[in-house]
Formats: C-alpha cells, structure tokens, sequence
C-alpha cells in the first residue's frame, strides 16, 4: 500500500492521469475523420492556458479578485485566438466569430476545471500536513506524560527503600527504548506494541502485587499487523492512575486483547472510588490522556474504529475496537 500512495501522491502521475483521462475524452468526443490528432491538438493549446491559469493568475483570487478575473479572461480570449488563427489559416477560412465562440467556451470550462482539480488538490495536501503535525503534537504530549506517571511511581518506592526498585528500573528502560526509539513511524509493529503493553501491566503488577489483582490476557494472531504506536497504553495507564483503594478487598484490573484478522477488541476493567467524578477520569491529572487518545483515534481511524467508555459507581470499563 505504500508504494500505490507513494504513486498516487506523487505530482507528476497526477497530471498524466487527468490529462490521459481527458484525452479519451476528446477521442469519445470529437466528431471527425482522425480523432486522435483532432485530440491531440486540443491538448496540446489546453495545456499552457490551464496551467498557466493555475500558477500564474489563480493566486490572485485571494488577493486582488478584479485583478483576477481580468487576467482569467484575457489568458482564455488569447489562447482561443490562438487555435482559432491557425485552424482557420490551416484550412483557409476566414475568421469566424461562431468558431471563436465555442472555442471560447471550451476553453474557459477547461481553465475551471483545472483550477477546481488544483484547488481540492492544494486543500488535500494542507489538511493531511495539518494532520500530521497534529499527530506529532499528540505524540510528544504523550510521552512525557506516560513518563511523569511512571517516575512518580519509581520515587514512592524509592522514599521506603523497596526492594522492588532494581526490577522496576529495568522494566521502566525497555519501556523508555521503546517509547522513544520506536513510535517514530505513523504505524509500528502490534507485536511490540503489545510487548510494550505487557511490559507495562508487568511493572505495575511489581509495585501493586499486594494491594491489587492485575489480568492480562492476550488472544489472537497479531504477526504482521500494524497500529498507531502509543494507543492502547492509554487506557491502561489511566486505569492504574485511578485505581480504587479497598480495606475490605483487593482491586483489580483485568485488561483482554483479542485479535483477528478483521479487527483487534481490547477490553480494560478497574475498580475505581465511588466518590471519583467522571470529569476526573476524563482528565486525570494532566488533563492529556484520554482527551489526546480520542483526538488520536479520530485523525487515524477516523470510520475504522468504535470506543465505549462507561462508568458505574465502582468499575470503569474501555471498550475499543479497530478495524484492521
């Protein structure tokens, strides 16, 4: 699939096709002896007046519009002159005004439409920069914060001496490799974003051993299939975040992957405090990590994926499906 959006992204393949697609057109639509030539020719007075149209004169629509319009009739009455001269010298006739103006005509249709095809083209190419920009916005808040929350854990331990810590440190530094090595890329790998995950519910269950009972469970083939990096640690970060405290009875998380081919279910459960606000689980501490995973998931699975968050007085459950 990259190399087709590599070839359809690509500018020069752009304008072969469209030109290609309106030269079969022409040859469906001109009543003549040799169509091809006839079309041919089209094309070639077609060519300079649309693109001088889209490079030289539509950049003052924007700016000075009067300015415009003068310079997109004078471009469409010169390169109609043009072609009418020499059909006309070609086949020895005279002016004729009626050829003039069905030329005429056609050429101005031809001028819009290649601006129009210019226009979605340039407003494609600057929401998908936005988009990436955005996304790489979301990417560097995501980051810190994980590493925030993680820290804050190291040092709780640190302040009672737990012997706990050394395993703890080396599970934060494959996180940490990963973290910042490795989600460069739009998509990474699901094995080592799962792997990622595992290590994070394994360092957890290291610190909360006593205090809460922690399932991870993985199902599925997930070989050689990809993800947006970063997405699901989310929600299970959050879940550990806000994780309720009982005298009576342990909490617990429970966090279910379950891939196929069509798509990847996953499921995080916590038990929570039943004075905790909804508000307060939106925006945890940072107020970035679900509102960052909900921008996230609308810019890179925008029709592909569905996100249930509900909230009863002592559990909060994530469900999220994604189709591959």
């Amino acid at each position: 699939m990259k190399k087709i959006d590599t070839w359809i992204d690509n500018k020069v393949v752009q304008n072969v096709f469209v030109w290609g697609c309106l030269f079969l057109v022409l040859v469906g639509g001109i009543q003549s002896e040799n169509r091809l030539s006839a079309a041919f020719y089209a094309i070639l007075f077609i060519v300079p007046t649309i693109y001088s149209t889209n490079y030289f004169i539509l950049p003052f629509f924007n700016k000075k519009k009067i300015t415009f319009f003068i310079f997109f009739l004078l471009n469409g009455i010169i390169f109609t002159i043009i072609p009418v001269y020499l059909i006309s010298k070609s086949l020895k006739q005279t002016l004729s005004l009626k050829m003039f103006l069905n030329l005429f005509g056609f050429v101005l249709l031809a001028m819009v439409f290649g601006m129009a095809i210019k226009i979605a083209r340039d407003s494609f190419s600057r929401r998908q920069q936005e988009k990436e920009a955005e996304l790489k916005l979301l990417k560097a808040q995501l980051n810190p914060h994980f590493l925030f929350n993680t820290l804050n854990n190291l040092y709780g331990l640190s302040v009672v001496k737990s012997d706990k810590l050394p395993s703890l440190m080396l599970k934060l530094s494959d996180l940490l490799r990963y973290s910042l090595y490795e989600t460069k890329e739009v998509y990474v790998a699901l094995e080592k974003e799962l792997s990622y995950l595992q290590n994070y519910v394994s360092l957890e269950k290291i610190r909360l051993e006593e205090q809460s009972e922690i399932n991870f469970k993985l199902e599925g083939n997930y070989i050689g299939k990809q993800i947006a990096p970063m997405l699901l640690i989310v929600f299970v970060e959050n879940a550990f975040k806000h994780l309720g405290v009982s005298l009576d009875e342990k909490s617990n998380v429970k966090v279910l992957v379950d891939v196929t081919d069509e798509n990847l279910k996953f499921e995080c459960i916590n038990s929570t405090d039943s004075g905790l606000k909804e508000n307060d689980l939106e925006k945890g501490k940072s107020g970035i990590g679900l509102q960052n995973v909900k921008k996230r998931l609308s810019l890179m699975y925008p029709e592909t994926h569905k996100l249930e968050i509900v909230k009863t007085e002592n559990e909060y459950k994530v469900k999220l499906i994604l189709n591959f």
